[in-house]
């Protein structure tokens, strides 16, 4: 049996920054990815010369850990400056703040609305806490419409303990302004985003992947905290001293024996949303954004980015691309690829972006695990599971191994500060 002083089960980035503190300390570690590359959800994908992000990536880390390691990559820097398409109308984000383009009528029903919002000192819930920033108007157009296609769950179903400042909160100077004028300011949470020259979004964590021990293909099956062994796939297993797991807290349970029922149960109530991409091939430039929002039912991608915006060298030359995400709570398909793709192909030419003889290819690609869903309630299992991982001496780290929202920034810090 091979033994391991520090077993890291996941070679997405939260896995890397922990191999990397490892050996800032000393401590050996070695890292089992499931995949046939590392990089996790920062992994990328060629098709016909066309590079691809699994979903939309781009950087705006202000912390020196993570600086000293994506500035040794060369990038390119873009505004963050964004668009949202609804019902054949293009507007600026965030919607509130940018309702020009919209008929008279309807942004004096929308401002009205606005004025007219309920107070909500301690929302119960998501929903109540977008009625009273920004009216119902506004909020049933927007921000629900979005929350059924980004979350798939009802906003009512949602807690308020994500948002941070994820959410634009409403202001009455900047909604009446942008209502008069198209030159509106950007109030993004960020002013710049970064991307990689060369390699696609995965270029700025190359150092990690060269500097630490991965065995790829390596896929736990079952974990032992009290023997200290894990057994992968194809009956191989590993003894360790300390384990630090990158895993969805659901997955990392299922796998371990002797669970007691209370954290069991609360694991399989941890819910997470899947993502379907669609990468599209055109082979034609094209005048796209950075990347966008989409409000309308009837096209089931929630936002799409331009990989060739980000870097000319993600498409071959006199060609771009864009990729689109369609997210559903679960794991089980709600379309078939040939459905998703024939949707994408429609909205391409609903949107105005480009013609159907344009397209080269439309390539379907399915993962698993993309947002974790904030439940009402869902804190108080998590935290169950992550009571029981303590006491059992496993770090659980990353996005799912946290069960939180977390950027690459930070999954990468939190990955780095569990050793």
């Amino acid at each position: 049996m091979k033994h391991v002083p520090i077993a890291i089960l996941g070679g997405g980035i939260a896995g890397l920054g922990a191999a990397l503190r490892a050996k800032e300390l000393g401590l050996a570690a070695t890292v089992f990815e499931a995949g046939a590359s590392a990089g996790g959800l920062l992994d990328n994908f060629v098709i016909d010369g066309f590079r691809f992000d699994n979903a939309v990536h781009l950087s705006f880390a202000t912390e020196p850990e993570v600086r000293r390691i994506f500035d040794r990559t060369p990038y390119f820097t873009h505004p963050a400056d964004s668009q949202c398409f609804d019902n054949g109308v293009w507007l600026k984000h965030p919607v509130q703040n940018n309702l020009f383009p919209l008929p008279a009528q309807r942004k004096v029903d929308l401002i009205k609305s606005f004025l007219d919002r309920p107070e909500a000192i301690d929302p119960a819930n998501y929903e109540q806490w977008l009625l009273s920033q920004y009216g119902e108007g506004i909020a049933r157009a927007y921000p629900i419409a979005y929350t059924y296609k980004y979350w798939d769950t009802p906003p009512d179903q949602l807690s308020v303990n994500w948002i941070g400042n994820r959410m634009r909160r409403a202001e009455l100077d900047e909604i009446l302004f942008g209502a008069f004028t198209a030159e509106t300011p950007n109030t993004y949470y960020t002013k710049e985003m970064r991307y990689p020259k060369e390699g696609g979004y995965k270029a700025f964590i190359a150092p990690l992947i060269d500097e630490a021990e991965i065995e790829l293909n390596a896929r736990a099956v079952k974990v032992d905290p009290i023997a200290k062994e894990i057994e992968f796939l194809g009956g191989v297993t590993v003894s360790y001293d300390r384990l630090v797991s990158t895993l969805p807290l659901p997955e990392l349970v299922r796998m371990m024996s002797d669970v007691p029922l209370e954290v069991s149960t609360a694991a399989a109530k941890l819910e997470a949303t899947s993502i379907d991409l669609i990468s599209v091939g055109f082979k034609v430039p094209l005048d796209l954004d950075l990347w966008f929002y989409i409000y309308d039912e009837d096209i089931y991608a929630s936002r799409a980015y331009s990989p060739s915006v980000k870097s000319p060298a993600n498409a071959p030359a006199g060609c771009s691309s864009l990729q689109f995400e369609v997210y559903q709570r679960g794991r089980d398909p709600r379309y078939s690829a040939q459905e998703l793709k024939d949707n994408v192909c429609q909205a391409i030419q609903t949107m105005g972006i480009a013609k159907q003889e344009d397209i080269l290819f439309l390539h379907h690609k399915r993962l698993p695990w993309g947002n974790v869903i904030f439940d009402i309630g869902m804190e108080d299992n998590r935290q169950i599971v992550r009571d029981h991982l303590d006491a059992l001496q496993v770090a659980s780290c990353g996005r799912f191994g946290e069960w939180d929202y977390l950027w690459s920034n930070q999954s990468f810090l939190s990955g780095y500060r569990a050793i």
